[in-house]
């Protein structure tokens, strides 16, 4: 009974804001956070300032100026879809075997590839080099996949 009257006591005091040791005072906790998330929002908007917007439009265009962070953004979305859509294919049709791991990573490491050297014709060394660009969105990419395959192959095929 002491106990929950502790715990029902401590639950008023959290949801009101008294601060510990300061009996009766409260602290609002909406308008003591207030300034802080400004500030981020602040700095938050300042930094979509300087990049220009996002369009699909720029995903096909050769002459679209990219920010480094925009087409690692972009890459790793596209390896992500390419990872659903494999995934969701080799479950349906059904293939088993390391053999089409591989062949999901060079399809995937492939079309990446083309998309940056021929469709947006970009320097690579101005992002990093090949290396950089290529890893990008890999690992969660092949999380996709497997799990994509795993689930589609159990559900149609057990």
């Amino acid at each position: 009974m002491l106990l929950h009257v502790l715990l029902h006591r401590f639950e008023r005091v959290t949801i009101l804001g008294v601060l510990p040791g300061e009996p009766g005072r409260m602290k609002d906790r909406a308008t003591s956070l207030k300034p802080r998330k400004q500030q981020q929002q602040h700095h938050h908007h300042q930094n979509n300032e300087e990049l220009p917007p996002f369009s699909f439009y720029n995903l096909l265009n050769s002459d679209a100026n990219w920010d480094k962070e925009q087409l690692c953004d972009a890459l790793h979305w596209i390896r992500q879809a390419i990872a659903l859509f494999c995934g969701i294919m080799w479950g349906a049709i059904p293939l088993v075997g390391g053999f089409w791991l591989l062949l999901f990573l060079v399809l995937s490491s492939g079309v990446i590839y083309g998309y940056y050297m021929y469709i947006l014709k970009i320097e690579e060394e101005e992002y990093g080099g090949h290396g950089n660009l290529l890893q990008e969105g890999l690992f969660a990419s092949v999380t996709l996949f497997l799990l994509a395959w795993i689930l589609v192959y159990s559900l149609i095929h057990f």
